[in-house]
């Protein structure tokens, strides 16, 4: 191992130790974060001595969440975590004992329990399409099978919120001059703690520029922002005096929730009053927050009120249970909004609720060489691409043209024109020339050993940003986007029909 080699082993391992080390990592139990089934199926291939056969994993999606045209990948910080850490303690064998279904040689082993196999991963806040693989794992049968539940909640989860996050800071960036910025607010609606904190980072991945989330924020350094709630104002003798409380105590970072009692009869007006005040010592009033009632109206209405008292430079931030939809809207509707609070909708994907990525197994050894698997079914689109394979992006001209899906001994030489055609619709060709070759899957873990360094959360966001701007406005749009081509490569959509005859039974007889 060269010097360079062993150096950037180092500062990989510096950096998950760092992370490791953060409040929402620190001293968390790992190895019993599986479905029963996982140690089920590790115990009976231990058994019957097949623990060790290497084998080849595959996770990925099959559709777009939210009629959206692609997914922002999230959740590989996670899993980096997951499997450094991955050990079984003494309480965990203890409790796995008690269930009575295990052999004290399996508790054994499990003691010594450590990930040995290779990961391949696309990095965060990569743009990506039904069935790449986001994930690619060789290594033992019975590790395989144990980490499969852990990177799937990881993944699903960091993905799907994420991607909707990018939705929503699209949708506020659809009218020049309207666009502002998306903060996540969703803490008390996620569903758990874990969902509200690596929500909240997903969000950020997506292009929010900050959260309410404390935990969240010393964690992963995101940026936090908040205000007051009503009970901040109904707690006062007069709004008023509950503005004028607030702005002693935040002089320099002062909002004001102006929708307690009457927006334009009372809120607004105080918080003029207020403005004032603080312009005669010096400060300024931040931005006013309106959190129910007819956004739109009520934010003209405000700002006419704010610019003819001279507070032109007052910002204007809404809630109230945002989506892209009502954002995009009230941009249309001439909405006069400088930032938006989204919660709800955001930190619970409301309205898409789950990616639903799987983890099948596509290649297993047999006399000491991989042979590729396929799992078939009557619905097409669950029938899996057999083999060890790489994910390509190819660029013409600097843009994303096309993505294939090749068989990972496959090699592609650009001067070379490539012909590329749809898996299903076999008919539907297109031949490019003069491209530019990415491979998206990068190594993280060779042999069990940590080999990526895992990047900064700022450095995922340039990620994001770089990429989708290399696609096309088309495939980018919320409504009715264009498909982009996923296609494979000729030996492999050979190998994928081949398996299918050899292994789909004959059809039977008729009488």
């Amino acid at each position: 191992m060269n010097s360079d080699v062993r150096a950037q082993r180092e500062r990989a391992r510096a950096r998950i130790e760092q992370v490791s080390a953060l409040p929402v990592y620190r001293d968390r139990p790992v190895a019993l974060l599986t479905d029963l089934y996982e140690l089920t199926m590790m115990y009976g291939q231990f058994q019957a001595g097949r623990h060790q056969q290497r084998v080849v994993f595959d996770l990925y999606y099959r559709v777009n969440p939210c009629g959206n045209g692609y997914v922002i990948a999230a959740g590989l910080e996670q899993v980096v975590w997951f499997l450094y850490n991955l050990r079984f303690t003494e309480d965990d064998l203890a409790y796995l004992r008690s269930l009575g279904l295990f052999s004290e040689a399996f508790l054994n082993y499990l003691r010594e329990f450590r990930f040995t196999g290779d990961l391949y991963a696309v990095p965060e806040g990569t743009v990506v399409f039904p069935n790449e693989p986001l994930l690619r794992l060789e290594g033992p049968i019975a590790e395989l099978q144990l980490i499969e539940s852990a990177l799937m909640t990881f993944i699903n989860h960091q993905s799907l919120i994420a991607t909707k996050a990018q939705r929503m800071v699209d949708a506020a960036a659809t009218a020049a001059g309207q666009a502002g910025p998306v903060v996540e607010m969703g803490l008390r609606r996620a569903q758990n703690i874990d969902a509200s904190v690596f929500g909240a980072r997903a969000a950020y991945i997506g292009g929010c520029q900050g959260t309410s989330n404390v935990l969240a924020g010393r964690s992963f350094g995101i940026p936090v922002s908040g205000t007051m709630g009503h009970s901040w104002v109904q707690s006062f003798p007069s709004e008023l005096a509950a503005f004028r409380a607030y702005a002693e105590a935040f002089p320099e970072q002062t909002v004001l929730l102006v929708d307690t009692y009457d927006v334009l009869r009372s809120g607004v007006p105080n918080a003029i009053r207020v403005a004032h005040e603080l312009a005669a010592r010096g400060q300024r009033l931040r931005a006013i927050r309106i959190d129910s009632g007819d956004i739109a109206y009520l934010s003209k209405q405000a700002r006419r009120m704010l610019d003819e008292a001279g507070l032109q430079d007052v910002g204007i931030i809404a809630s109230s249970d945002l989506n892209e939809w009502t954002i995009r809207d009230l941009i249309v509707q001439g909405a006069r909004v400088t930032a938006w609070g989204v919660g709800t909708n955001l930190i619970t994907s409301y309205d898409c609720p789950a990616l639903g990525a799987v983890y099948k197994l596509v290649a297993q050894e047999e006399n000491g060489q991989l042979q590729p698997r396929i799992k078939i079914s009557e619905n097409a689109n669950k029938v899996t691409n057999p083999g060890k394979k790489k994910l390509l992006r190819l660029y013409v001209g600097g843009r994303a043209s096309a993505d294939l899906i090749a068989l990972d001994d496959e090699e592609f030489d650009p001067r070379e024109p490539l012909e590329l055609f749809d898996p299903v619709h076999t008919y539907k060709r297109k031949v490019i020339q003069h491209y530019d070759i990415e491979a998206l899957l990068v190594p993280v873990f060779v042999g069990g050993e940590l080999v990526y360094e895992l990047p900064e959360l700022p450095a995922i966001r340039r990620h994001v940003e770089a990429g989708l701007a290399r696609f096309s406005a088309e495939v980018l749009r919320h409504v009715n986007p264009h498909i982009y081509h996923v296609d494979l490569s000729q030996r492999l959509w050979d190998l994928k029909q081949r398996l299918l005859r050899e292994l789909r039974p004959p059809a039977a007889a008729q009488p």
